[in-house]
């Protein structure tokens, strides 16, 4: 008989990164059909929510919502409602719409829609209409999902592996994490040297993501920098090395490191609307947290 204690493991390269996805608690066979199951959603996500592909539900958006409203699928209808409330409640700091930025940075493939000296575009500018349809008030707004998407990718595989009966598991894309039926530890990285773990949190039920300056190199070659704008100027900001956030779901997760980066302490209050906590280390290497984050946190040894 096959013991259901133990856990497969696989991963693909998808969403930019490599997706680990790990399933515990069946059988080997039923444990693998979950896992195949669990990427092709991780899959789905990609073409529809893809900057870099010219045929997703994006790319289409981009292409004709200024003109014209479209209607798009329920999942990027979704996360495009998550991520107006982001904005919302960020005042603005997490803001899809800097892919014209990202752009003229090189981080984004094509030329900024914006013209030279035209305001900023911002989502105040992206109306989400009944019945899943999306305008643009006006031209030269472009947005990439980029900041969010993976931690949708995450939680809809999560949600797959739960419908296949898997009692346990984990989906890991590249440091945008869930956990669900178990406990699972998970390192955190201090900036200045992220080769070592720094300190050991014990995930259960929730999910984790980390923004960082040392992913710079995955985005684009020789640079320094992440690409965090900030929506209100174009413009990289630094004063925080890195933010990694735990909440209740990756999407949420994921979106969150970006107010923390740019805002750091100031992100409080965001935070705390959404149920979530933070750990970010500044340019100055100090190392802060919200207040319900030490609790949870052991130094690694």
């Amino acid at each position: 008989m096959t013991s259901r204690s133990s856990e497969v493991r696989r991963a693909r390269p998808l969403l930019g990164t490599f997706v680990e996805i790990a399933a515990g608690g069946l059988p080997e066979g039923e444990a693998h059909r979950a896992i195949e199951a669990a990427f092709a959603v991780v899959e789905e996500v990609q073409r529809r929510m893809s900057f870099h592909d010219p045929e997703s539900m994006l790319s289409r958006l981009n292409r004709e919502a200024a003109r014209r409203a479209v209607q798009v699928d329920a999942w990027t209808f979704r996360v495009l409602a998550a991520a107006a409330e982001v904005h919302r409640v960020s005042e603005g700091v997490f803001d899809v719409t800097v892919a014209p930025h990202l752009q003229a940075l090189g981080f984004l493939p094509g030329d900024a829609p914006a013209a030279a000296g035209a305001p900023f575009a911002s989502f105040a500018d992206v109306q989400l209409l009944p019945d899943r349809h999306v305008r643009f008030r006006r031209a030269g707004v472009c947005l990439d999902l980029g900041g969010i998407a993976k931690g949708f990718a995450v939680d809809r595989a999560v949600a797959a592996l739960r419908r296949a009966g898997v009692p346990r598991g984990l989906v890991n894309a590249g440091g945008d994490l869930r956990v669900f039926g178990g406990e699972q530890r998970v390192a955190i990285r201090h900036p200045e040297l992220p080769q070592a773990a720094h300190r050991s949190l014990p995930l259960r039920n929730a999910a984790l993501a980390t923004s960082a300056h040392y992913f710079a190199e995955r985005w684009q070659p020789g640079q320094t920098l992440a690409p965090i704008i900030d929506p209100h100027t174009g413009q990289r900001v630094t004063q925080v090395l890195s933010a990694t956030v735990r909440a209740r779901q990756a999407m949420l997760a994921d979106a969150l490191t970006k107010v923390v980066m740019l805002r750091g302490e100031a992100a409080l209050a965001t935070l705390q609307h959404f149920s979530a906590d933070a750990i970010f280390f500044t340019t100055s290497g100090e190392e802060r947290c919200s207040p319900r984050w030490h609790a949870a946190l052991e130094l690694s040894s």
